[in-house]
């Protein structure tokens, strides 16, 4: 029979008298450290669904999709894949769409569908090609960045008539029919089919 070195005894004997150093969890609250970075909590009122945060994600826990039918934006986040490395915080184009918070957030769970949360938005479409310009709330929040400039496009004027109600929206011509049209550019357009407008009105 081999005898335990001295130096095991010492460390046995140690370990025995000295507090644990991992906490109870989840058996008692946690006190996190200061610098912890927990669960990325979202603000509803300042998140304008851009994409930026989905663009920047490392391990993709942040998708997008768009549904043109329903003119809505879907943001998916999977905090099982997340990683917590703030990428989303520190992106976001308006400083408090999304913040990383210092709480604990399990995700050990049975149904990963219970770590996964989504938000909706209001597609912003193109009248002539259906395409997908941006959210609503995004181009409000251009318009407040950008101040008086922003009546310099006249994609903001039409947004900003929609919100302010300054004209009756059915009063307004807002189809497109038979092509493009000068007329149209009046309408929400995306920039594509703005430049064929304004290409046309130039060369006639």
């Amino acid at each position: 029979m081999r005898y335990p070195k001295i130096r095991e005894i010492g460390e046995a004997v140690v370990s025995l008298f000295t507090p644990a150093y991992t906490t109870p969890f989840p058996g008692k609250g946690h006190e996190p450290f200061t610098g912890y970075r927990g669960k990325p909590v979202v603000n509803e009122k300042s998140c304008v669904g851009c994409m930026t945060c989905a663009n920047v994600c490392p391990p993709m826990a942040i998708t997008v999709s768009d549904d043109r039918e329903k003119g809505i934006r879907t943001i998916t986040r999977d905090y099982g894949k997340c990683i917590f490395c703030g990428q989303c915080q520190e992106h976001c184009i308006t400083g408090k769409g999304v913040e990383l918070s210092d709480k604990i957030f399990d995700i050990a769970v049975t149904d990963r569908k219970e770590i996964i949360e989504y938000q909706e938005r209001e597609l912003l479409l193109c009248r002539n090609c259906d395409a997908v310009i941006t959210t609503s709330d995004h181009l409000f929040f251009l318009h407040r960045k950008l101040g008086p400039k922003a009546f310099s496009s006249i994609l903001n004027l039409n947004m900003l008539n929609q919100k302010l109600k300054l004209e009756d929206p059915e009063k307004i011509d807002s189809t497109v029919e038979d092509g493009l049209k000068r007329k149209d550019m009046f309408n929400i357009l995306c920039p594509n089919c703005l430049r064929e407008v304004q290409l046309k009105t130039i060369s006639d």
